[in-house]
């Protein structure tokens, strides 16, 4: 086994640090999700962490690790009887990306339950974490309905499985910790509140900082058992505080001073319902422990605010997480006072990970503009004008809610919230035989195959009996995201700022929608003489965004260009992804200009859209007195409809069709 690199040898990074520690004393935190960009540490802290756990006392022989002193009497293994027990390392388990629903919370042996009615269960991994650590990499990948899953059991402390009224119960306790890099994609925001804790984490730009990372990761390449060795005495340190602020945590103290300022903050910050406030009151709880004490201290309120509100005040994905330092002071001052309180609280507590604070707004990513530029940041960072007659980039109007646009037809991509498709959660819709392990029992469809043959398999008692070939799997049609292509005219005819900024507001809108549906999305804009990828297929909204913030216009119209090249993108993203169906939503007034019969040629380049089947709508950005109809005839070529910028939104005239319908031939 691989020798992990040692916790207390991860240069800086003292929030992260802290807060998976906080977590190691107190699992009720609720976990913590780790936000950042790439080859900042966030796996290696996370995998250090396992090593500093206690060790357990188990109960020999019991696959979900019940403690000998106080026996889950609801163990599928149980009952226990006192005795026997082993005493073992803290599991450190790793759910991936692509696990299924079964490989996450368990699977009953159907077949058996049926023709025996024993609960034959094979444990998954949230029963090998219970009393661990449960780790999460890019969490933001992992489909909605196992991250609900997950989250459900870290909050009661528990799995349930149930299949066609057979039910398997198992205690499951755990230290959740999630990795996500923003670029990818965003946590909805119902999931993110359920994390406890959330943490940015940034590569430092201090050189000599830098420096020492590199040093130290060389020499734990060269010799990990002796870089190991050379920490032990600082972990073994950081082991027994742990051991003693677990012990001590019961003693803690949460005076009404502190809990008025926990309130106050959560309040102040308008964060929504009232599990911030728990949150705060537990993570407060922990850092008192952590230093020692049995009083929680306004510094302890202060520290918690920053770990737990960041990423509960987010309204929309498009808004940056963080807190106003100030503001928090300021709320703090107003209603503190009370003997509870220190009235000189310190930074926070010393030792290992006793940093406090956001990182410094210096050491943020700087990146390419994917997700520093915000719709809120201003229109700084333009690029410089490249063509003659060049505008700057316009801000967006304010967003609105928008008519929902769908692929016609039943797919089978990746599962979401746009368009139908047959997904293994929704809504039950036949049954067939089932290919490879049965996941969703059909139960009357099972029993129907089952009945006739009971004579000739010498049924005598009660019991069904039932054979493998007798089972179906229920088939079942939900929902599915798909990629939505955008293909914006950014030309001259689009330049009036009054107009552009409706169109990005409509974009906008329309980024908004595709996030709450779990859709890929990417954008293509034309102008001048070509066109360009501003953005590749992505999971990450806000990146999409930005790039449409800083989105310059001018020059002729070459919507052929623009249709091509989008072509060419659907065409390389089919093969990395074939099942993810795609909608191309061409935003443009239609006037094509420049090269010989620009028109023409740009009804050419839509028809390749109508012979691949790809669903598509044009949003029609033409206006004033003479209106030339050009986007519907696009719309026609592509075998979609056109809509206008007023009637995308959701609450204009009523009737509008919903699905992208392709016209008939």
């Amino acid at each position: 086994m691989t020798t992990p690199f040692p916790f207390t040898a991860v240069v800086g990074q003292d929030d992260l640090r802290l807060a998976l520690l906080l977590n190691a004393v107190s699992p009720a935190v609720g976990g913590v999700l780790v936000r950042g960009e790439k080859g900042t540490a966030k796996s290696t802290a996370v995998r250090a962490l396992s090593a500093l756990m206690p060790t357990l006392d188990v109960v020999s022989g019991c696959r979900f690790s019940c403690d000998p002193g106080s026996p889950d009497p609801a163990c599928p293994d149980g009952p226990h009887e006192p005795g026997a027990f082993e005493t073992r390392a803290a599991r450190m388990v790793e759910l991936p990306v692509g696990a299924s629903e079964d490989r996450l919370v368990g699977a009953l042996d159907i077949e058996r339950a049926l023709s025996e009615g024993v609960k034959a269960f094979e444990p998954g991994l949230l029963a090998d974490a219970h009393r661990g650590i449960l780790y999460v990499d890019e969490v933001n990948l992992l489909h909605d309905h196992l991250v609900d899953l997950l989250l459900d059991a870290a909050a009661m402390g528990a799995s349930y499985v149930e299949r066609e009224g057979v039910s398997v119960r198992h205690a499951a306790r755990f230290l959740l910790v999630g990795t996500m890099n923003p670029e990818e994609g965003e946590l909805r925001p119902q999931l993110l509140d359920r994390f406890g804790l959330t943490v940015e984490v940034a590569a430092s730009r201090e050189p000599d900082q830098r420096v020492e990372v590199v040093r130290r990761r060389l020499a734990y390449d060269d010799d990990p058992d002796g870089f190991a060795a050379r920490w032990a005495e600082e972990e073994a340190a950081v082991r027994a505080r742990i051991v003693a602020a677990r012990e001590l945590l019961p003693s803690v103290r949460l005076g009404d001073g502190a809990l008025r300022q926990i309130a106050a903050t959560c309040a102040a910050f308008e964060v929504d319902g009232m599990r911030a406030d728990i949150v705060m009151a537990r993570t407060a709880t922990a850092l008192a422990a952590w230093a020692g004490r049995t009083d929680v201290l306004a510094e302890d309120v202060r520290q918690a605010a920053l770990l737990a509100l960041p990423h509960r005040r987010r309204r929309n994905p498009f808004d940056a997480p963080g807190l106003d330092e100030d503001k928090l002071d300021e709320t703090l001052e107003e209603f503190g006072g009370s003997d509870d309180d220190d009235p000189d609280p310190d930074p926070g507590p010393d030792g290992p990970g006793g940093g406090g604070g956001q990182p410094d707004p210096d050491d943020a990513p700087q990146g390419d503009g994917d997700t520093a530029a915000r719709p809120e940041a201003g229109e700084g960072g333009q690029p410089q004008p490249s063509g003659a007659g060049e505008q700057s980039a316009v801000r967006a109007s304010e967003p609105f809610r928008t008519k929902v646009l769908s692929v016609p037809g039943i797919g089978e991509g990746a599962a979401g919230r746009r368009s139908r498709a047959r997904t293994e959660h929704g809504r039950t819709t036949g049954a067939r035989r089932p290919r490879g392990a049965l996941t969703k029992l059909h139960l009357a469809a099972t029993v129907q195959a089952a009945a006739p043959h009971q004579r000739a398999r010498g049924r005598s008692g009660p019991g069904l009996v039932v054979r493998r070939d007798d089972l179906r799997q229920a088939t079942r049609e939900g929902r599915e995201g798909n990629l939505v292509l955008f293909v914006v005219d950014a030309s001259g005819s689009m330049a009036a700022r009054q107009r552009m900024s409706a169109v990005k507001g409509a974009v906008l809108s329309l980024l908004l929608d595709a996030y709450q549906r779990r859709d890929k999305v990417g954008l293509v804009t034309f102008r001048g003489t070509d066109a360009d990828v501003a953005l590749p297929p992505t999971s990450s909204v806000d990146a999409a965004a930005a790039r449409l913030e800083t989105l310059p216009t001018g020059g002729r119209t070459p919507v052929a260009a623009g249709l091509l090249r989008a072509h060419d993108v659907l065409r390389v993203e089919r093969l990395r992804d074939p099942a993810r169906r795609a909608l191309v939503v061409l935003v443009t007034d239609g006037r094509a200009t420049g090269g010989p019969e620009p028109v023409a040629l740009a009804g050419r380049a839509a028809r390749l859209f109508a012979a691949d089947g790809v669903a598509s709508v044009v949003v029609d950005c033409e206006s004033g007195p003479v209106r030339l109809g050009l986007a519907g005839q696009l719309a026609g070529e592509l075998g979609g409809t056109a809509v206008t910028l007023d009637e995308l939104r959701a609450d204009s005239i009523a009737g509008l069709v919903k699905d992208v319908q392709r016209r008939a031939a």
